[in-house]
């Protein structure tokens, strides 16, 4: 187990450095003078090409990319992120101040998700082509194709605009977070939705489940006792997974709501082209991805004894 924790590690560091290489090289292969945005972020629309050749000094941005990038990895290995590059301000703590607000969407929107689509999973198996089941799978068919940009527009229209119930966007009381987090976690409940069913329904075929009702047991107890703990291996998987995803789609999310946090903090820097910031939030989300696999990884060996993670010879 211990080996396995080392490796996976080490890989983890490995797909952070690799999307840290990768983002600062498509940053900087962008259309447009890096140094002209920073220096219009900074004052403005009236500027002389003297000021954009001082931002351009100043910020290093006339150095060779690889000579950047290691300047940059240098700072991140001290635990300096930089400071912003539009405001000045420095990156982690900007970030720290950003992340409770997507923390707490992110969660709301996986326990709302779970809270919906494990119960409707598990009696959609147990009842197999009922109309419960069916209507199940449809559902679950729309959550999966509807993007979310376009279903959070359609639940301000009908929610905020045409009812008035809720609040459009912003960030304050549980009001505000109803509808963003709604549109976040549809996909992930469809989803789940689906793969709890057909997880249900290959665990209940199984040899031992049929001697499990042989011997007299009730459905309820052969449900509870026996299936559920298998099925969700793969569940588990899928909800830890998701659980990164969810933090990718906070950036749409968050923008559609005016929500204060990280996922808007990106998209902000990346029109602002904040090269710091972008790395910064970019670092957050997968390291937070990485380990959300880790972990996932490490519980497989608790929900079945028959994993191992150590080589057999």
């Amino acid at each position: 187990m211990l080996k396995y924790l080392l490796r996976r590690f080490l890989l983890v560091f490995v797909v952070v450095l690799g999307v840290t290489v990768v983002t600062f090289s498509v940053m900087h292969f962008t259309p447009g003078d890096p140094a002209e945005m920073i220096a219009i972020g900074r004052y403005g629309e009236d500027l002389t090409q003297k000021e954009i050749e001082w931002v351009r000094t100043t910020e290093g941005l006339d150095a060779p990319i690889y000579v950047q990038y290691g300047i940059w990895l240098n700072h991140l290995l001290h635990g300096d992120l930089g400071n912003s590059l539009i405001t000045g301000d420095p990156v982690l703590s900007e970030i720290l101040t950003r992340v409770p607000a997507t923390m707490e969407l992110a969660i709301l929107s996986m326990i709302l998700s779970l809270l919906i689509a494990i119960p409707i999973g598990i009696i959609a198996a147990i009842k197999q082509y009922s109309i419960i089941d069916n209507f199940s799978m449809i559902g679950a068919l729309v959550g999966v194709s509807m993007p979310n940009f376009w279903l959070g527009l359609l639940l301000i229209l009908f929610f905020s605009v045409y009812l008035g119930w809720l609040p459009v966007c912003g960030y304050g009381g549980f009001e505000h977070i109803i509808l963003p987090a709604i549109t976040l976690g549809t996909g992930m409940a469809a989803i789940t939705t689906r793969l709890t069913r057909s997880s249900m329904l290959e665990v209940l075929s199984q040899d031992y489940i049929r001697t499990a009702r042989a011997k007299g047991l009730s459905e309820k107890l052969v449900i509870s006792r026996h299936a559920l703990k298998n099925a969700f291996i793969p569940v588990i998987t899928v909800i830890g997974l998701q659980f990164g995803y969810l933090l990718e789609g906070v950036v749409i999310v968050e923008t559609i709501f005016a929500w204060p946090g990280v996922g808007r903090l990106l998209v902000d820097s990346i029109f602002a082209r904040d090269f710091f910031m972008i790395q910064g939030c970019v670092l957050f989300i997968v390291i937070i991805f990485a380990f959300t696999n880790l972990l996932v990884d490490i519980s497989y060996a608790y929900l079945d004894p028959r994993i191992r993670y150590q080589r057999r010879d």
